[in-house]
């Protein structure tokens, strides 16, 4: 009942998927002891995540707790179709290939819902504002889910605020060992691995432009800076550009970076962020990439109607050229560089990531009584959930920390000196 490309691909989706478990300690642990208490039994799941290898072995977690799953990915050129076919091999649901076109996505997209799922994993909303748009009817079905990213945590909140929200959401990317890991060193790794290995251009010596300075901008802007480059950041919120400042960066407006920039990322999660004005003042050469969830920051749309030419640059950088005769380039369209022109944060870090949405997931389907009955339909991660991973990874490194003695432990908890 899949929707692949071509499922003769399996074998090297499975070398992809066996070596990310290899370096997944957390998710291995979690799969034994899912595959004894079965928190998903009888339940279907429908996923919505970049569908790479990582993704792939969360859902294999998933199904070893007993759920049923239906898997599609949540960015048309970030699914490989090899993973994939591996999948659906080993006899899981997948509805998704690489470079889909918005109807081809969309129609995978409601594939994983008809199937009218009781908890969903998502990446960006996709599945929520579609069940709730276009197929409310299966709303009672559904327990709830959990959010991995920041932008998909942006549209729950703003429909839980608006009392459009039907179902309790977790809110995964706000979890420590997400976003303080996964966001920070997790894109700060993997938008520079997707950049460099796509462009084949030196970053050190060169002037870099992060839009954004929330955890995922703060890793793009550190790694930068490791790489040798002069960082300049742009901001809209004056407490996180002070923040910039003190940590060393340049900080200025778009429009005045775009002067400037050789290598721009954006990653704020909001659209038209480099666009009209910025462009025609950048230089000649400059290369443009995105690290947000939705393919809205880069104003590429803007960019065609203003381009006198376009073409190929390299593989997968498409150049435009401007009535001023400046060329300016596009890494993967405006969407998610580090998927879309590379594989992703490491395993180790996505390791972290996915056992909080497995864990969260089985503490969703545990306590879906008392979560239906709160006043709010978005739910933070317990900080039980959080320790817990932190524990495990510390465990594994072979870290042992400090505990409070009964008497420190009296003292933080009185008022009296």
């Amino acid at each position: 009942m899949s929707i692949i490309r071509d499922e003769s691909l399996w074998e090297s989706g499975e070398t992809k998927i066996n070596w990310v478990k290899a370096n997944m300690p957390l998710l291995r642990g979690i799969e034994e002891e899912f595959a004894v208490s079965k928190p998903f039994a009888g339940l279907k799941v429908a996923l919505s995540v970049h569908l790479e290898a990582k993704t792939a072995y969360l859902c294999r977690v998933m199904a070893a707790g007993g759920a049923e799953m239906y898997i599609t990915g949540s960015n048309p050129l970030s699914t490989q179709d090899d993973v994939a076919a591996a999948l659906v091999h080993s006899g899981l649901n997948v509805f998704a290939w690489h470079g889909a076109t918005a109807e081809e996505y969309h129609a995978h997209t409601a594939e994983v819902i008809k199937i009218a799922p009781n908890v969903i994993i998502d990446d960006g909303g996709d599945l929520v504002n579609l069940i709730h748009n276009e197929y409310p009817d299966l709303i009672p079905n559904v327990i709830g889910g959990c959010e991995e990213t920041t932008t998909g945590i942006i549209r729950l909140v703003a429909m839980d605020k608006a009392k459009q929200l039907k179902f309790p959401m977790m809110l995964v990317n706000d979890a420590d060992c997400k976003h303080l890991f996964d966001n920070r060193y997790g894109t700060g790794q993997s938008v520079w691995d997707g950049i460099n290995r796509t462009t084949n251009l030196i970053v050190a010596g060169k002037n870099v432009v992060v839009a954004g300075y929330g955890w995922c901008g703060k890793g793009v802007a550190m790694r930068a800076k490791g790489l040798g480059a002069s960082v300049i950041v742009t901001e809209i919120n004056p407490i996180k550009a002070m923040e910039a400042v003190m940590d060393g960066f340049k900080v200025m407006p778009m429009v005045e970076a775009a002067k400037i920039g050789d290598f721009f990322v954006t990653v704020t999660g909001c659209n038209d962020v480099i666009g009209e004005k910025a462009f025609l003042n950048m230089k000649d050469g400059a290369i443009l990439s995105n690290a947000g969830h939705f393919d809205v920051e880069v104003n590429v749309a803007k960019l065609k109607e203003m381009a006198v030419e376009t073409g190929v640059a390299r593989n997968n950088i498409q150049y435009y050229k401007l009535a001023n005769g400046n060329r300016i380039n596009v890494i993967a369209e405006g969407r998610l560089v580090n998927l879309a022109a590379g594989d992703g944060h490491p395993a180790e870090i996505m390791d972290m990531s996915f056992a909080i949405q497995a864990l969260s997931a089985a503490y969703l389907v545990k306590n879906k009584d008392k979560l239906k009955a709160g006043e709010k339909m978005t739910v933070n991660v317990p900080a039980e959930v959080d320790k817990e991973v932190a524990e495990r990874k510390l465990r594994y490194w072979g870290i042992t920390i400090d505990k409070l003695t009964e008497e420190q432990e009296k003292y933080l908890g009185s008022w009296e000196v």
